[in-house]
């Protein structure tokens, strides 16, 4: 049996029935994402990496006890399992975060322009940060939307499971993301183009 064609229930179910070897492909096929999302709340290295133990030992012991019922949905379950963890701490720590773009962040690293010389870099680089601005002045809920959306490649189906809204919602919380990036950037008149 290929475990690699078998989409996450399969597996889910297959490690529940004692094969060990499934739950390293689901974190595997997950971890990515997973790691990303913890990484883009957090802020801190060291950090993520403990949040992303914690989520994989609840996700183990949840499934061994028989209790995960969200079938066809494991990585918005997972997910929901980190954030959930991620308030867990901060409340512990008595600060919540806002989820930020981060000096690093490169949402739109899709944007096509010439490589090659300094003076398209630094307005690359340029465009970026800008981008980065605009995505900070978004209402939180549709930042969130838009980088789980372009950073972490989710569906809207996943979006929606994840945030506990309907898909039409997190359709409307983007499109209102990309209405509110055109306002501001015509307001500050900012170009995104070389």
């Amino acid at each position: 049996m290929r475990y690699d064609q078998l989409n996450d229930q399969e597996l889910v179910d297959l490690y529940v029935a004692g094969d060990e070897s499934c739950l390293e492909l689901l974190i595997q096929r997950h971890k990515k994402r997973v790691f990303s999302y913890i990484m883009m709340v957090v802020r801190d290295r060291h950090l993520a990496e403990d949040i992303f133990q914690d989520t994989f030992i609840k996700v183990i012991q949840t499934l061994k006890r028989g209790s995960y019922s969200d079938e066809g949905k494991f990585l918005p379950w997972v997910l929901r399992i980190s954030h959930n963890l991620i308030i867990d701490h901060f409340r512990r720590q008595k600060r919540m975060p806002l989820v930020d773009a981060g000096e690093d962040f490169d949402i739109f690293s899709v944007l096509v322009l010439r490589q090659g010389n300094h003076e398209d870099k630094i307005v690359k680089r340029q465009v970026r940060s800008d981008i980065r601005k605009l995505i900070d002045k978004l209402p939180q809920e549709q930042r969130e939307v838009l980088l789980m959306r372009h950073y972490m490649d989710m569906s809207f189906k996943e979006i929606a499971d994840f945030t506990n809204v309907s898909i039409n919602t997190a359709l409307g919380r983007m499109r209102y993301a990309l209405i509110n990036m055109r306002r501001m950037m015509e307001k500050h008149n900012i170009a995104l183009t070389a």
